[in-house]
């Protein structure tokens, strides 16, 4: 394809028929500030977690944990990573699965990273794993439950959330690290059509760089059936072809690999407006995700 439609289709908004996401935005900024408020009003426990300092000693971006402050015993949990293509939003505009989540008897963990061009791709992969991990390895402490713990993000929210997840499939310390499941939701997994776009502008990408980072060009090794957790790959049937296209494709690498993969395409959804659906009790993505926190665990008798 020419720059040109490059350029259209690795911009989700195209397919907005005025070409402006930031309403979408306020709604999610709107809708954290509600669910924060009402988590806190019906008791919930708000914590902070803070994965250690960067290389020049400043602290990392946290975690933003919500508990059910009437939790029976350990929790499962849905960390989320935003989208915004690595340089918009944050975990304040990324609570608003939460109150879903507390419904569903869920903890939701909202997972921040640095913005770009004040970190680059490689350190924002970094930074995820590592919050991610602390999330994990404070499970028990957290009241969480430590064999259900899914992570899943939008956009390139969704491509940290694989890239993490390729990262804790091929940690060799042992199985503390690893997920229950993924829940991928209109995701990019190959970045190297992004060179040369605007995306790329606060990105800086080269090709090296794009696919060292690039979750579709991982080898099958790090992909196989005991590295990777069940994956739920998703799309909005109105992205664009490439986003389309990317999430199919990753999938069958997945599958390919031996991954336990489910497909989803939610019909009547956009690349903005899938994501509300997150967590959602009687929308197919909510349901999926419902489903795919309910499977995982190593106990027996998980409801």
């Amino acid at each position: 394809m020419d720059d040109g439609e490059r350029e259209r289709q690795y911009s989700p908004s195209s397919r907005l028929p005025d070409g402006d996401y930031r309403p979408f935005v306020e709604a999610y900024r709107t809708r954290s500030a509600e669910a924060f408020q009402r988590a806190v009003s019906d008791g919930a426990t708000v914590t902070v977690l803070r994965p250690g300092p960067d290389l020049n000693g400043d602290d990392l971006p946290a975690v933003h944990l919500v508990h059910p402050g009437d939790a029976d015993g350990p929790t499962p949990v849905l960390a989320f990573v935003h989208g915004g293509y690595w340089q918009e939003l944050s975990a304040a505009e990324s609570l608003f699965p939460a109150t879903a989540c507390l419904a569903r008897g869920w903890a939701y963990a909202a997972v921040d990273h640095t913005l770009a061009p004040h970190a680059d791709l490689d350190d924002i992969v970094d930074e995820c794993r590592r919050a991610v991990a602390v999330l994990v390895e404070r499970a028990p402490d957290l009241g969480l439950d430590a064999d259900r713990i899914v992570l899943a993000g939008h956009s390139a929210g969704a491509h940290l959330a694989a890239s993490t997840a390729l990262g804790f499939a091929d940690d060799r310390t042992g199985t503390a690290r690893r997920l229950a499941g993924l829940a991928l939701v209109s995701g990019i997994y190959e970045l190297e059509p992004l060179i040369g776009t605007t995306v790329d502008d606060r990105l800086g990408l080269d090709v090296t760089t794009a696919r060292r980072n690039s979750p579709l060009l991982a080898e099958a090794a790090q992909a196989d059936g005991g590295g990777l957790p069940p994956t739920l790959v998703v799309h909005a049937a109105d992205d664009t072809d490439e986003f389309r296209a990317q999430s199919a494709a990753y999938a069958d690498h997945l599958a390919a690999a031996g991954t336990a993969v489910t497909t989803l395409e939610v019909a009547e959804r956009h690349h903005f407006d899938v994501v509300l659906d997150l967590a959602e009790a009687g929308t197919l993505l909510g349901d999926a995700v419902d489903r795919l926190v309910r499977s995982t665990g190593r106990g027996e008798g998980r409801p």
